[in-house]
């Protein structure tokens, strides 16, 4: 059965029954060997809960950084948006009298142009502000989902170490009973590919769980070629997701939208630029020799671009561009989403229910298992069929670890998936 997340094998259940005191020797002499397979560092790992590694995440992760960046330059546009032109101003000397003319240019951005701006530049904002907000949450689904993977290489590896002491429990018995007389060397050699093939599976989980602690490392934002963590939360059945709920506009469509948006109000901007923007002029000319003297004469007047040579067909062309790869990447964006959303769905209910059977299968094949070793003991059960019963009740056990996991996962890709911009 599983409690509090841990695997509870058949060994204390063969041990107590066994009336082979020596082989408790042998279950410690293999439990030894056993270790010897497992990282030197999995002694001074650092337990780490699901909280601390996804907070560690958010906070030392790369990929957060990078949305954070693209939300600044996203801001910074805004800014540039909103800047009002700055005024010329120029000196020049003629010959000619008056010999020096003094003027200030201040460009008039029209408002239609200018309004068109900004709005595309807000409209990118909130974009960038959405897929940030999606950007932490996925960030915290890739250390969370990792950390679910590290709890389950670790069910199975202890699972894997267990079942290598029960083969070699069962090799000693086949052994015992051999030098009884009530087995042949048959059933020992058996039991014996039967101990090598469990320990080197509880080899290869062990070298797993190394990798998947790296990988779990990697998205805490901790560097390191050795294990340094361990999970210290349990296993279980996840609860029923309350934020399986799509009331309003997920992120990721709600960020395509205001991309769609920004596109549009850049078009309208590039069409209102043909003309470009008017300038007031101001100045004085002076300095008149034989004339009126050093009398200050004051200039006025106005500069209206002409779209002679440049209608600003090239910036339209990209505008448009721009606009329908939006709307395609928008219409791509919910086509994914959609499909996303069904399949974590559907997986989560199937995890679920797949878990819950496991679990009730699980009780049944212990019970095998546990019998068959106590029938084989006392001579009334094959070798063979202890192992099958023990190789359906390993089978049984690891699928509920996967099973759990997997419903784990889904859950968490839902919470991420069902993030609104209205929350």
């Amino acid at each position: 059965h599983w409690q509090a997340g841990r695997p509870s094998s058949v060994i204390p259940l063969i041990a107590c029954r066994s009336n082979f005191p020596f082989l408790m020797n042998k279950i410690l002499a293999g439990a030894a060997g056993l270790m010897v397979t497992l990282p030197s560092a999995v002694l001074c790992q650092q337990p780490v809960t699901r909280a601390e590694a996804v907070a560690s995440a958010l906070y030392r992760g790369g990929r957060l950084a990078v949305a954070i960046a693209d939300t600044s330059a996203a801001r910074a546009a805004l800014l540039s948006a909103r800047a009002l032109q700055n005024p010329s101003f120029s000196a020049s000397y003629s010959k000619s009298t008056p010999q020096l003319h003094f003027n200030v240019d201040l460009p008039i951005e029209l408002p239609g142009l200018r309004n068109a701006r900004i709005a595309s530049a807000n409209a990118s904002a909130r974009a960038a502000d959405y897929l940030f907000t999606y950007e932490k949450a996925a960030a915290a689904l890739d250390a969370d989902t990792t950390y679910t993977r590290a709890l389950a290489a670790s069910a199975h590896a202890r699972l894997s170490r267990q079942n290598a002491l029960v083969a070699d429990t069962l090799l000693q018995m086949a052994i015992a009973r051999r030098d009884a007389g009530d087995a042949s060397d048959l059933e020992v050699e058996l039991a014996r590919v039967n101990a090598g093939q469990m320990q080197n599976l509880a080899t290869v989980d062990s070298v797993d769980l190394t990798s998947t602690l790296i990988d779990l490392q990697t998205a805490m934002g901790v560097i390191s070629t050795e294990a340094l963590i361990s999970p210290a939360d349990t296993l279980a059945l996840p609860k029923t997701s309350s934020g399986d709920s799509t009331a309003g506009t997920p992120l990721q469509i709600a960020a395509g939208l205001q991309s769609v948006t920004a596109a549009e109000r850049n078009v309208q901007a590039q069409h209102r630029s043909v003309f470009g923007s008017p300038s007031l002029m101001a100045g004085i000319e002076t300095r008149e020799p034989g004339g009126t003297g050093n009398q200050i004469l004051p200039t006025f007047g106005f500069t209206i671009p002409i779209p002679l040579l440049d209608r600003n067909k090239g910036g339209i062309a990209q505008a448009n561009a721009e606009l329908r790869r939006a709307r395609a990447q928008l219409s791509v964006t919910q086509l994914e989403y959609s499909a996303a959303l069904t399949r974590m769905r559907r997986q989560r209910a199937t995890a679920l229910a797949r878990a819950t059977r496991d679990r009730i299968l699980l009780e049944s094949a212990n019970r095998v298992a546990s019998m068959s070793v106590i029938a084989y003991r006392e001579g009334e059960f094959p070798l063979s069929n202890v192992l099958e019963a023990q190789r359906a009740a390993r089978d049984v056990l690891r699928q509920y670890v996967d099973d759990i996991a997997d419903a784990w996962n889904a859950d968490a890709a839902l919470r991420v998936l069902t993030l609104t911009s209205a929350k």
